[in-house]
């Protein structure tokens, strides 16, 4: 089953680090947020991903042209141009990287993927949230519902941090990644090919076109996660996943 990743969007919100590379670019721990998207679907044997680019599209392609060639141990003849690989260290991914265009809508970047997903049911995330679902119960949930969509539903993070009381004396400050009420759309999405049906064109929202109508024809079921999911919005949750990684607490970090 192919991996969807929409990575085309403009960031605007995290502009300090945007106006250089597209937000799925932005490092966390030395690698980009995408690249660690990546590394937890291909942790449970999924590692063939269809990217959707748009704003700077042209950095994401460059990264894994490198990523490929520049990993591991390389000897270089200077004399006579010849290069021999010592040793590579790369993963062992097929990606499709389609230019999406630079204003498309996300529906619409999911309709112009559909030469390269064909009819089959494949994933879907977006380029800028990490989470430590569990990919297999996730398909295995769809499956059992027979329905087009299953959006995974997760708690949203608290904007503030809290404050714990000792009777009037403050305690304590808590600045948890995941206290949030109610439920939200987290990505970590399944779609049957009937999904194509919901997409008008360029201009369709993803959310608010197909997600919506698809609830209202109860074609969209929701597989509760109630554990670590982040997204990467502003340079604030940018430092949050960071300081996560640095510390060795990364949930998301399900591989070895």
């Amino acid at each position: 089953m192919k991996v969807v990743i929409l990575a085309g969007g403009l960031g605007t919100r995290l502009a300090e680090e945007t106006e250089v590379v597209p937000k799925p670019m932005v490092e966390i721990g030395a690698r980009p947020i995408l690249w660690h998207i990546m590394r937890t679907y291909a942790h449970y044997g999924f590692n063939e991903f269809v990217v959707a680019l748009g704003y700077k599209g042209e950095v994401i392609k460059r990264f894994f042209l490198d990523y490929q060639a520049l990993n591991g141990s390389i000897g270089i003849d200077l004399g006579s141009g010849k290069l021999q690989v010592h040793h590579r260290e790369v993963e062992n991914w097929k990606l499709d990287l389609i230019d999406t265009g630079a204003l498309t809508n996300t529906g619409g970047r999911v309709k112009r993927l559909q030469p390269w997903i064909g009819n089959e049911p494949f994933m879907l995330t977006y380029g800028d949230g990490v989470c430590n679902v569990d990919i297999p119960r996730l398909l295995a949930f769809h499956k059992a519902h027979g329905r087009i969509a299953t959006v995974t539903a997760v708690r949203p993070p608290a904007r503030f941090g809290g404050l714990v009381f000792d009777g009037d004396i403050v305690s304590d400050f808590t600045e948890k990644p995941q206290v949030g009420e109610g439920w939200i759309n987290g990505g970590f999405l399944v779609f049957q090919p009937e999904i194509f049906d919901y997409i008008a064109g360029d201009d369709s929202s993803l959310e608010s076109h197909a997600l919506e109508k698809l609830a209202e024809d109860r074609q969209l079921v929701a597989y509760r996660h109630g554990e670590f999911w982040q997204c990467m919005d502003t340079l604030r949750d940018k430092r949050l996943l960071q300081s996560l990684w640095d510390k060795g607490e990364a949930p998301w970090k399900v591989w070895s």
